[in-house]
């Protein structure tokens, strides 16, 4: 693989031009496909085998106008007199007639007459609306009524569905980046080239992604956190081949030999440490959702987009650079900056971590088990828009409904009842055992369909859609209060089986991403040791991520600096989705360190001074590439979509804690420890492995009996 990677970045690096111009056709070629033929990223729950699902599938078979997108106009007097009827009937006429013939229910009233809620179900899924198309359509609808001097704002699944991205997120990332990239290596010009070819791979794998949501479902929030693993990884992949090719220039290498060099050795480990990281990505369609599982398509199309262009454009960049990579002082005297005298700092820190190795892996681990012990309280609940930015128009009517009509109007459970199985004439019944139950405000009225074979009734709880009690009242529902024949359904059911769901799933990821992983690093490495420790050292920095996030989220100061209006359970979305990408990154991470200590290892055979050799080497860049990453994290944690500023959150942690405890204590100390038996690989084994050497140069690997031969 090093020699194909090797000619490959050659090759890039004799025709820079050509390299550039082909990839200035491929981003033009995509982006203009993107725009004539791409889709529309937008979420549609479906839950198959589900209670939820079951109920949705009956009205969307016998109750078809009840059955599609729903939205909520809420209008609100702000000087608290009562809203006109007369303004409302208009209002209830033009939304009646927009696209997908909505059902406009009769407005209801709150106590005071200064709110009124008007409540659409379209005949039309919410996956027939292309980008803010209805939204807008409510807004012009709704104008004369603004126009009136009336607050209006609006709700719903139609309007939630749809979210428009900012960019600052993305600009807040690159900044923070440019700055740390300034100070690791030295110059502008070896600056920003890892952000020009991060950012030439995100709109590569941007385009793709809306390509991909012409032909299948594509999350809303995918886009965004594919943008946030690619920028991250993007920049740390080009900074890894740019540190080697400076490296190379330094040695006295001409800048089209450097960049081959740099490209054998540096873009190895970019080639595993993406492929780990696309591999993570597979367990996501273990989740058992066809929406969750797009976060995997779109992140996928992302890291490899980035990864294409961190082993083509770096290359071609970097001789066209030549010497203004080097610092000004470098380049002025024409020869390498002298070696420094006596070890580096990171050196002296293995060496100490190596005395001690025990009491140093044994610190590290009580502390990375205290940083993960409040994940054992995590609660977790698909997002709302009760947790939205205060100047979202869903969380104006989320609050309004609120104080307006009590917090179970934000999340109604609609009962779907089969009459071919429960009588008509039992529908009162029903109704009076719920409205009974403790946890129920109001029950409304059935509705009939037109065939009379089905039914559709209404329950407001006296909990938000967040609340504990509200799961409660719903598995009380389903364990008694309702017959066979009647289903459970309506946006907070569906959020509940989804929540049921991935909670269930994630057990079946985590082993599915792990195993995976093993077998790759032990394809590549050639040592079950080295994989094994890495899985579980990429654990425990998952494990401590999902223990901040849960501090983070779950407390009410941690909210509040987090610009929530109160704690709120993780979403649901982020544990699995997380824990597929963070076990990809962090094994980015053990891939740039492992490979240059396994080089050194082949070279010379010295098993614990590789370890410090390879930390000496790596250590600045590893250092550099994690900071650029929780930059970039945190700047999406500014996000106003909760699902993507809890990744920012949890993900920022992780990489801190992997790139300082685990990386700078856990891995010198336990490879310390274990000596020798890192490389440990039995003869029946190495017979079975394809030499896959990653390596470029060095020495012969040590004999298989050599490295079966483990100290005592």
């Amino acid at each position: 693989m090093s020699s194909f990677l090797g000619r490959l970045g050659g090759a890039a690096a004799a025709r820079p031009w050509r390299t550039l111009l082909g990839w200035l056709l491929l981003l033009v070629t995509a982006a203009a496909l993107a725009l004539t033929v791409g889709g529309t990223p937008r979420d549609e729950f479906r839950v198959p085998g589900t209670h939820s699902q079951a109920g949705s599938d009956l009205l969307s078979e016998r109750f078809p106008e009840m059955s599609g997108a729903t939205a909520r106009v809420v209008v609100h007097d702000r000087a608290g007199a009562r809203v006109p009827a007369p303004v409302l009937a208009e209002l209830a006429g033009r939304l009646g007639a927009l696209r997908g013939s909505p059902t406009v229910e009769p407005a209801v009233f709150s106590p005071a007459g200064d709110t009124a809620l008007l409540s659409l179900t379209y005949r039309i899924p919410v996956t027939a609306f292309k980008d803010s198309e209805g939204v807008d359509a409510l807004r012009e609808a709704s104008k004369p009524v603004e126009e009136a001097g009336l607050q209006v704002e609006f709700g719903g699944q139609l309007p939630e569905n749809f979210s428009a991205p900012s960019g600052s997120a993305e600009i807040i990332g690159i900044v923070a980046a440019l700055f740390i990239l300034v100070l690791s290596l030295g110059t502008v010009v070896s600056a920003g080239l890892p952000l020009i070819v991060a950012i030439a791979g995100l709109g590569l794998g941007s385009a793709v992604i809306y390509l991909l949501a012409a032909v299948t479902d594509i999350s809303a929030t995918a886009p965004t956190v594919a943008s946030m693993v690619g920028l991250g990884v993007g920049i740390d992949y080009a900074l890894l081949l740019v540190s080697r090719h400076v490296e190379g220039l330094r040695a006295g290498l001409t800048p089209q030999r450097a960049a081959a060099e740099a490209t054998a050795t540096a873009g190895s480990s970019v080639v595993v440490a993406g492929s780990t990281v696309l591999v993570s990505l597979f367990g996501l369609k273990l989740a058992g959702l066809a929406t969750y599982a797009s976060f995997g398509y779109a992140t996928f199309a992302v890291v490899g987009a980035v990864m294409l262009a961190s082993l083509t454009l770096v290359p071609a960049l970097c001789a066209l650079a030549g010497p203004r990579l080097l610092r000004r002082a470098e380049r002025r005297g024409g020869r390498p900056a002298p070696e420094q005298a006596g070890p580096t700092r990171t050196e002296r820190w293995a060496q100490l971590i190596g005395r001690r190795p025990a009491a140093a892996a044994l610190v590290s681990l009580i502390v990375m088990l205290a940083l993960a012990a409040p994940m054992l309280g995590m609660r977790t609940w698909p997002q709302d828009a009760g947790i939205q930015a205060e100047s979202n128009t869903t969380r104006k009517a989320y609050d309004l409904v609120d104080a307006a009509y009590g917090p179970g109007a934000n999340g109604p459970l609609l009962v779907a009842v089969d009459l071919r199985k429960v009588p008509a004439a039992g529908l009162a019944d029903l109704a009076a055992r719920l409205q009974a139950d403790p946890g129920v405000l109001a029950v409304s009225p059935a509705l009939l369909n037109q065939a009379g074979d089905a039914a559709l009734v209404s329950v407001q709880p006296r909990t938000g859609p967040q609340d504990v009690r509200t799961q409660q009242l719903l598995d009380r529902m389903r364990s008694g209060l309702l017959p066979d024949g009647a289903e459970a359904t309506g946006v907070v059911a569906v959020f509940a089986d989804i929540s049921d769901r991935l909670a269930s799933r994630l057990w079946v990821v985590v082993p599915f991403v792990v195993v995976l992983s093993l077998i790759l690093l032990t394809l590549l490495f050639r040592a079950p040791v080295i994989a094994v420790k890495a899985a579980a050292m990429n654990l425990l920095s998952v494990a401590a991520a999902y223990g901040v996030m849960t501090a983070v989220f779950q407390s009410e100061t941690g909210a509040k600096l987090m610009g929530l209006p109160h704690s709120v359970p993780v979403s649901s979305w982020v544990p699995i989705l997380m824990f597929t990408v963070l076990f990809g990154l962090s094994m980015d991470y053990e891939v740039f360190l492992l490979s240059r200590v396994r080089e050194d290892w082949l070279a010379t055979g010295d098993a614990r001074g590789s370890v410090v050799r390879g930390l000496s080497a790596t250590g600045r860049v590893i250092s550099s590439a994690a900071a650029i990453m929780v930059a970039v994290f945190i700047g999406f944690a500014i996000d106003p979509d909760i699902t993507v500023k809890m990744m920012g959150v949890g993900m920022a942690a992780a990489v801190l804690v992997d790139a300082t405890i685990v990386r700078l204590v856990l891995v010198p100390a336990t490879m310390t420890l274990l000596g020798r038996a890192n490389w440990w690989l039995p003869a029946w084994l190495d017979r079975l492995l394809p030499e896959l050497r990653i390596e470029h140069g060095g020495g012969p690997a040590p004999a298989p009996a050599e490295r079966e031969r483990v100290p005592a």
